[in-house]
């Protein structure tokens, strides 16, 4: 009995932690085999606003986390961060509409187009999964463009057709406010989840072998969208809404959705989205630059003096890797392995990232967590780029067999 009794007390045996080191080299292995695809980054658009435009001025072989408007991209931290292909975002803001949405849009695509020329031996522009994986092979970064909301194309599908003859592999249906055609997950409704001409959209999409993302849209809408597709679709830069009640983020049926339509949700790595702790803070923050008359946007150096005492009395909560790779695990158990990506919307997002993920050069740091967490070499590889290659070329084969339809004549004006 006293022996039962002492080993009833005994602290039950301690699993000794995974060596840190043999992850590390670990997923450098893997990672080097099998680089990250991105889904999303907003380079062009910082390259824009806050660089004037001088493409050619900007030295991306350079850090540029020490410029005067520190990026957080350079050639050297894709280098480190095992990126083997980027989806750059051709953004412009939702506000801009008409005409000189088309006009800005063939703006980004052409800075895109200027910085991947003027660094040939690390860049090389690419459009289908073949593309990426010969780019890769051949030790370069592919660089694809998405578009980053329907309202770029100004209610005319021919503008959509002529981005991608342009190299455009995706479009975000909606950004933050809501067209006639499709909702956004942050604006009132307009359409209940997609209008005829929405319907239309998805469908020419489809038929030219272009991506359908779903990341912005509301629930409606995107539940709509898997209802019409013939190919799967891309959430670009998404995570889960049950670990952190964003609207951006996609809920637990609609994960499962996606996993039933074969496509994948990319991560993003916007605190915001991944901790309530943090969208909490970040709240209290914007309630206080309300209070105060100063924008909440600026961060850091660009903060303004009043806002960045208030930041240096509230320090912004950590964001652990940890956290992320929940997000990560949700969804794997809501849609399915084969179904995550990595969207991590650097250059995009304001405020801190995961921490010690604050640029491109973060990536194998998620790995390294999910590796210890028991994931496969095979499922890392996944996540990192076999997944999103999938969905490309299964959106290709779509495309193949619509290839006799003739394009659809269709305008909205919103």
């Amino acid at each position: 009995m006293l022996f039962l009794l002492l080993a009833a007390a005994a602290p039950l045996p301690v699993t000794p932690p995974a060596d840190t080191a043999a992850l590390k080299a670990r997923v450098e292995r893997l990672l080097t085999a099998t680089p990250v695809i991105d889904g999303h980054n907003d380079l062009p658009w910082e390259i824009r606003a806050d660089h004037d435009a001088k493409v050619e001025k900007l030295d991306l072989t350079r850090d540029t986390a020490a410029l005067p408007h520190p990026l957080q991209t350079d050639i050297p931290r894709l280098i480190k961060g095992k990126v083997g292909a980027q989806f750059w975002s051709v953004w412009i803001p939702a506000n801009f509409l008409g005409p000189v949405a088309v006009e800005m849009t063939l703006e980004e695509i052409d800075i895109v187009k200027r910085f991947v020329a003027g660094n040939p031996g690390s860049f090389e522009m690419a459009t289908r999964a073949a593309d990426i994986r010969r780019i890769i092979k051949g030790g370069k970064i592919a660089s694809l463009m998405g578009v980053e909301g329907g309202h770029q194309i100004n209610g005319r599908l021919s503008v959509l057709r002529r981005y991608k003859d342009l190299g455009v592999g995706y479009m975000t249906l909606t950004h933050t406010q809501s067209l006639s055609w499709a909702d956004a997950s942050t604006d009132a409704p307009r359409s209940g989840g997609l209008s005829s001409f929405g319907k239309q959209v998805v469908a020419e999409m489809n038929r030219i072998g272009m991506i359908i993302d779903v990341s912005h849209v509301s629930d409606a809408t995107m539940a709509a969208v898997l209802a019409t597709t013939k190919a799967p679709v891309m959430a670009s830069h998404s995570s889960a809404r049950a670990l952190a009640d964003a609207p951006r983020n996609i809920p637990d049926d609609l994960l499962k959705a996606i996993g039933a339509n074969a496509g994948v949700v990319m991560v993003n790595f916007y605190p915001s989205f991944l901790s309530g702790t943090w969208r909490a803070w970040d709240a209290a923050r914007s309630d206080y630059a309300k209070t105060v008359g100063v924008s909440a946007d600026g961060r850091g150096d660009k903060a303004p003096a009043i806002l960045a005492a208030w930041d240096a009395a509230h320090p912004a909560p950590s964001v652990p890797v940890a956290v992320l790779a929940d997000h990560v695990d949700h969804i794997v158990r809501l849609a399915g392995r084969a179904n995550v990506g990595i969207g991590s919307d650097y250059d995009g997002i304001s405020g801190t990232s995961p921490d010690g993920m604050s640029g491109v050069d973060g990536f194998p740091l998620l790995f390294v967590e999910l590796a210890r967490r028991g994931w496969s070499d095979a499922d890392l590889a996944g996540l990192a780029q076999g997944n999103i290659l999938r969905v490309m070329e299964k959106v290709e084969a779509v495309s193949a067999s619509m290839a006799a339809m003739p394009p659809i004549d269709a305008t909205d004006q919103d």
